[in-house]
């Protein structure tokens, strides 16, 4: 007989406090913040972690230059002014992702044009690429979504035969590979994040990637304040020769991010093994779509993202119904369970009111740029019909292992045996929602 469902008043599946946060911490963690304080140096580009960290990442995506940032969107952004792209500008970037991925153009003053994604990796669709390229375009940011790398011969081919830039934004998939390659080594520009729930994790901070020793040089400026650097000593000279930011990273992040940089291989094979389970786990519900990963490419599951379809259960809702009830029911029984883009970017009030800078509609209205641009979410459905159907199960990261998925795979057994019951209930005052603290952020 199957047990009553939790949200029926039944016991959880899942006990309180099973999912272990992300990441682990050890005593290698603790020796290496330490050492900062021992070193008695806590900021500046130059120092020891920093420089340290920026040479052992270069090495471990195989780039000639990496400087480190202090968070993956001022890598973007920097990747954009060292390229010169700016006012009257557009940047194609697709229609599902984090906001910086296109905040970080309106930030260099120019205008994101955004592309629907394709249907099963959800990464930006290289076949509607071209059809959004004006003489206007100057860079495409395809995103390696959720750990999941973007169809890269294909966006780079387009790149070339219109001579544009690519900014990769790896900041979700730390480690994938693409065709044998580590994402952040194809395009022109890498960007990675460094932020509490990625892969490679430093609290905050970032990556800024090339090849190019000049749009290094602009980069590294660029990240403080547009000085310049004295080519004999290496010091400040406190003359700014282009605007720039306050974009360098800590030590104490570096020192951090260095010891986490030695496990990461080995925490990203226990997300792969992790995920793999739980797919197995799933595949039985027909109505259950879990990630694909093309056979040319590796998966490194920032987030593992599964979709509901009401039709195929047999279920009388629209897809946006089905999803909230199954995660109010799964959230009771204590699966970590939500969503974490809500519509596509373009849907976001930022792109329906454009206010811009001041309140005056810049970039848009500025006189370098004389088109009309309006944005609507209904033009991107692929973004659209995933933003209403999907949900991200947690707790795949390390140190959870196959106990925690076990009990997962019970909570799915009681919810998809008893739908009638989670259609009951689908009304019901239940903010179903992963917590911050499983990343150890507030």
């Amino acid at each position: 007989m199957t047990q009553k469902l939790a949200i029926d008043g039944g016991p959880r599946a899942v006990p309180e406090n099973a999912i272990k946060p992300w990441p682990p911490i050890d005593d290698t963690d603790r020796e290496a913040l330490l050492r900062v304080f021992d070193n008695q140096i806590l900021c500046g580009a130059g120092g020891p972690e920093t420089v340290a960290l920026q040479k052992e990442w270069a090495e471990y995506i195989g780039r000639k230059h990496c400087l480190a940032t202090n968070s993956g969107t001022a890598a973007l952004h920097m990747s954009l002014a060292a390229a010169g792209i700016g006012p009257g500008d557009e940047v194609i970037v697709p229609a599902y992702t984090f906001l910086a991925s296109a905040s970080c153009v309106l930030h260099a003053n120019a205008i994101p044009v955004f592309v629907d994604i394709d249907e099963r990796t959800y990464t930006i669709d290289p076949r509607l690429i071209e059809e959004k390229i004006t003489e206007r375009t100057k860079a495409i940011i395809p995103v390696h979504l959720h750990g999941l790398p973007a169809d890269m011969d294909e966006i780079m081919a387009i790149a070339r035969k219109h001579n544009l830039i690519v900014i990769e934004d790896a900041c979700q998939a730390h480690g994938a590979t693409y065709k044998g390659k580590k994402v952040g080594s194809i395009g022109d520009f890498a960007a990675f994040s460094l932020n509490s729930s990625k892969n490679l994790c430093g609290a905050e901070g970032g990556f800024f990637m090339t090849d190019n020793d000049y749009w290094a040089m602009r980069g590294d400026m660029l990240r403080m304040f547009g000085d310049e650097i004295d080519d004999e000593t290496k010091l400040r000279v406190y003359n700014a020769s282009i605007l720039g930011f306050m974009y360098r990273m800590q030590e104490f992040t570096a020192a951090f991010t260095r010891a986490q940089l030695k496990r990461l291989d080995a925490n990203n094979a226990i997300r792969q093994r992790n995920c793999e389970y739980l797919t197995e786990i799933l595949k039985e519900y027909e109505w259950v779509t879990t990630p694909y990963v093309p056979p040319d490419r590796t998966h490194v599951y920032w987030m593992y993202v599964v979709r509901f379809d009401p039709k195929k259960a047999g279920v009388n809702l629209s897809p946006r119904e089905f999803r909230i009830a199954l995660e109010k029911a799964l959230h009771m029984e204590g699966v970590g369970v939500g969503q974490w883009q809500i519509m596509p970017v373009p849907a976001q009030d930022l792109f329906q009111t454009k206010m811009g800078y001041g309140s005056r509609g810049c970039p848009w209205t500025c006189h370098f740029y004389s088109k009309e641009i309006t944005y609507r979410g209904e033009d991107y459905p692929v973004a659209s019909r995933l933003c209403e159907d999907y949900t991200v199960i947690v707790g795949t990261n390390p140190p959870n292992g196959t106990e925690l998925l076990d009990m997962y795979a019970e909570a799915f057994r009681k919810v998809f045996k008893n739908l009638d019951v989670v259609v009951k209930h689908k009304d019901d005052p239940i903010v179903a929602h992963y917590r911050g603290s499983i990343f150890m952020a507030a």
